[in-house]
C-alpha cells in the first residue's frame, strides 16, 4: 500500500531559533521528516495521521516573535527521491560511521552505511538517529541478538550487524518503511537482519534480546515499555530516543516500573537518548 505525505512548507522570520523551535513542536505532533532551508523548513506527515486543526497546538505559531507563512500541498512517496537527493548529504559520526548514498563517493571509514531512505525517516540526519548510531558504535555486539524498533531506513540494524550481530530483527509499522529497510539491507549485505511489518504486537515473544534499540516517539515509547521488558535479556541494553529533555524523567519513571535501570543519556539540541539495563 502506498501512503500519501502531506508536505508543509513553513517560511520562517527569525530563521533561527524559529526553525528549531518549529521542528520540535511539529514532532510532538507526529510529524516525521523535515528538510531545512535557508529560510524555513518543509515538514512531513502521513495524509491518515494528520488534521489540520492540530496546528493550533503549535504554540511558535501563535508567537508575536516570529513571522511564519506556510503553504501544504500532497505528495506522492515516489515523488520523494528527487527532494531527497537534492537535499541529502553525507553524515558523519564521530569519524567512525558515514551514511551516505549511493552517488556518494566512499569514505573510507570502519562503517560505511549506504542507503536510499526515499520518504522514510531515520536517515542520521535527525538528532535521535545519530546518537543512537553513537550508542550502536559504542557496543560490542558480537554474536548479540538485536530489536531495532521502528526501524525507518533501518540504519541502526545495519550498523549492528556490521558490528557482528548474529540476528537483527527490524520492525516498522509503515510498509513504506519495511520496503526500504528491505531495499537497504540487500545493499548493504547485511544477511542478519529481519525486517517485520507492524507495531510491537509482532515482536517475536519467545525471543530474548541482548540490545533493543528504540527510536520513535514519547508516547509509543511509555506504551511499549512493558513489552521490551519482556523481551530483553537479564542484563540486556536498552537505548530508546524520540523525545525532549522534559520527556525524560517520564521515560525514566516509567522504565523503572518494569525493573529497567537508567544508566545515562546523550543530549543533542534538546532531544535525549538515554540509556537502561535490565
Amino acid at each position: 500500500m502506498s501512503l500519501t505525505y502531506l508536505e508543509y512548507d513553513f517560511k520562517v522570520n527569525p530563521a533561527q531559533p524559529g526553525i528549531e523551535i518549529l521542528i520540535a513542536q511539529l514532532g510532538q505532533l507526529g510529524f516525521e521528516s523535515f528538510v531545512e532551508y535557508g529560510t524555513g523548513v518543509k515538514a512531513y506527515i502521513q495524509e491518515n495521521d494528520f488534521k489540520p486543526e492540530l496546528l493550533s497546538e503549535v504554540q511558535i505559531l501563535q508567537s508575536s516573535e516570529f513571522d511564519i507563512a506556510y503553504s501544504q500541498r500532497s505528495i506522492e512517496q515516489v515523488n520523494w527521491n528527487a527532494e531527497w537527493e537534492k537535499n541529502f548529504k553525507p553524515i558523519l559520526v564521530d569519524d567512525r560511521c558515514v551514511v551516505r548514498a549511493p552517488f556518494h563517493t566512499s569514505f573510507q571509514l570502519p562503517y560505511e552505511i549506504v542507503i536510499e531512505p526515499k520518504m522514510s525517516f531515520g536517515t542520521g540526519h535527525h538528532e535521535t538517529t545519530y546518537m543512537m548510531l553513537q550508542w550502536v558504535l559504542d557496543e560490542d555486539l558480537r554474536d548479540k541478538r538485536v530489536l531495532d524498533m521502528g526501524c525507518g531506513t533501518a540504519v541502526l540494524a545495519i550498523l549492528a550487524s556490521m558490528k557482528g550481530a548474529k540476528r537483527v530483527d527490524a520492525i516498522d509499522i509503515d510498509p513504506w518503511c519495511v520496503e526500504n529497510s528491505e531495499e537497504n539491507i540487500v545493499r548493504n549485505q547485511c544477511k542478519a537482519v529481519h525486517v517485520l511489518l507492524g507495531d510491537a504486537s509482532v515482536i517475536p515473544s519467545e525471543e530474548k534480546y541482548d540490545l533493543i534499540l528504540a527510536n520513535i516517539n514519547r508516547n509509543i515509547l511509555l506504551n511499549d515499555l512493558p513489552t521490551y521488558s519482556k523481551v530483553l535479556a537479564k542484563g540486556g541494553l536498552l537505548f530508546l530516543s524520540g523525545f525532549y529533555t522534559e520527556d525524560l524523567e517520564i521515560i525514566k519513571s516509567k522504565a523503572g516500573e518494569f525493573g529497567l535501570k537508567f544508566v545515562s543519556h546523550r543530549d543533542r539540541n534538546d532531544w535525549i537518548s538515554a540509556k537502561f539495563v535490565n
